[in-house]
């Protein structure tokens, strides 16, 4: 399993880490604690699984519960409003 990026967003730091839960795809049921000093949660994480076969790719969209908690939802090809391919 490939390891998600800690990229600093360049916006203002919170005090508190944020909680994200993953629905969906390979990272179904993780939680991860994004620590302040990250910055806020970012918008889309994409996941890329690196194996012997083609790269596989997974885009997750982020729906804010709070300041300190979201829940990152696996994107769908069926989703009209997002593409697969940016």
């Amino acid at each position: 399993m490939s390891e998600l990026s800690e990229e600093t967003t360049g916006t203002d730091t919170g005090t508190e880490d944020a909680v994200l839960l993953f629905v969906g795809g390979p990272l179904d049921g993780r939680v991860e604690i994004r620590e302040a000093r990250h910055g806020e949660p970012l918008p889309t994480i994409t996941h890329v699984h690196l194996h012997g076969g083609p790269k596989v790719v997974h885009r997750y969209d982020l729906t804010p519960l709070s300041p300190q908690a979201g829940v990152y939802h696996l994107r769908t090809a069926g989703d009209p409003d997002r593409s697969l391919a940016d």
